[in-house]
């Protein structure tokens, strides 16, 4: 909806010095002064025309707003651009605010958004910024506010353009330490090395080698090749890591740093982990920007990295509910699972949830942001394995 009409500071557009030019008028008219008739019925055209243009100016513009990058890490940049059509014959003058999160700035060091151009009939104008991500989080860009109005500008009418930006930006990822997980292998021996091969996922085929098992041929690929042909199966990867973030004992105490830092190394370790061909899964009990599923299953494939990035991003400080219940409401956990467990401090929800994986025959390490100085008397006594984040990092890079 438009707004009411805004007047660029000038002497012959307020209404007053219009009504005495006005009363200029007459009295140039009552004693036939020629030249200053005319001088006034210009000024007086002047303002009432250039009122007429700005009421008309917002009619016939068109705009279209993008980002080159809607998902990135803290320190990137991105570029928008507003493009914005005037599909009238009356040419307009156009200017462009974006308001703007804190987290999320131009690259230039500029606070606002704001451009401005003319725009000739039936011609077209792209607007660009440069903007840098400066900390993980979803952020919204938009709605820009569009002002268009006469070419002198004189006056102005202005309107919010619909569409709002979305940017995810993920968590910086840190270098990290080796990490040593529990592990159940089969024969001990994990990966492509494994004698174990899975006949769900199947990878190829090849010429039928003598002493496999009949089962094992390709009857269509045979007849396509006229040669017998056995299917290659994908060997049994053991390690499945499921990646747990406890956000309240975070909230409890306001540790706001000690979160991010927490989720800057849980995506170290899903980047890590998918690097070496390990099945990945998330799971928290905290809130997330925009809605979804805090619960990711533990498998690998293209996908499930941009989508654990993508959960921590938008992952609050504020908790939904309780650890214990959230793994009570969880989906069954795989065989051969290892679970690291990401909270602040060693507390009573650290100590039922070890128990909780006993019970699943499922081995847990602990990676605790509370530095160990700062122990309670009352932590609780967890025999878990148990790290501090602090320990396994190579080194604090600056924050943004």
């Amino acid at each position: 909806m438009e707004a009411p009409a805004q007047r660029v500071p000038s002497l012959f557009m307020i209404s007053l010095t219009q009504f005495l030019v006005g009363c200029l008028l007459f009295i140039a008219l009552l004693n036939g002064q020629r030249d200053l008739t005319v001088l006034t019925l210009l000024v007086l055209g002047l303002a009432i025309g250039t009122r007429l243009w700005a009421s008309k100016s917002l009619s016939g513009i068109e705009c279209q707003s993008n980002v080159d990058k809607q998902r990135l890490f803290p320190g990137e940049t991105f570029r928008l651009e507003i493009k914005a059509e005037n599909r009238k014959f009356l040419p307009a003058w156009l200017q462009m605010e974006i308001p703007l999160s804190g987290f999320v700035s131009p690259s230039s060091g500029e606070t606002n958004l704001v451009q401005e151009s003319s725009l000739l009939w039936k011609q077209n104008v792209c607007l660009q910024w440069d903007l840098l991500a400066r900390q993980r989080g979803v952020y919204q860009i938009g709605p820009p506010l569009l002002r268009a109005g006469d070419l002198f500008g004189f006056f102005s009418r202005e309107k919010k353009v619909e569409g709002i930006l979305e940017v995810v930006v993920y968590p910086r990822l840190v270098p990290l330490k080796p990490f040593p997980l529990p592990r159940r292998d089969f024969f001990g021996i994990p990966g492509p090395k494994s004698p174990v091969t899975d006949p769900i996922y199947i990878l190829g085929t090849r010429d039928y080698q003598h002493g496999q098992p009949a089962k094992h041929i390709h009857w269509k690929a045979s007849a396509r090749y006229q040669r017998l042909q056995e299917k290659i199966f994908e060997t049994t990867e053991q390690e499945k890591v499921l990646l747990a973030v406890d956000v309240e004992p975070f909230a409890k105490r306001g540790m706001r740093d000690e979160f991010e830092h927490t989720l800057e190394i849980t995506a170290s370790l899903a980047a890590r982990s998918e690097r070496k061909g390990y099945a990945v899964g998330l799971m928290t009990n905290g809130t997330l920007a925009g809605g979804g599923s805090p619960l990711l299953p533990v498998t690998k494939g293209l996908r499930q990295l941009p989508a654990i990035l993508e959960t921590l991003a938008r992952l609050q400080m504020a908790p939904q509910r309780g650890m214990m219940e959230t793994l009570l409401r969880a989906i069954a956990l795989p065989w051969g699972v290892s679970c690291v467990y990401f909270t602040y401090e060693k507390d009573g929800t650290a100590l039922a949830v070890e128990e909780f994986f006993r019970r699943q025959k499922t081995p847990v390490v602990f990676l605790l942001s509370q530095p160990q100085s700062k122990e309670g008397e009352n932590a609780a006594k967890v025999r878990g394995k148990i790290y501090r984040t602090s320990d396994i990092c190579l080194k604090e890079g600056p924050r943004a």
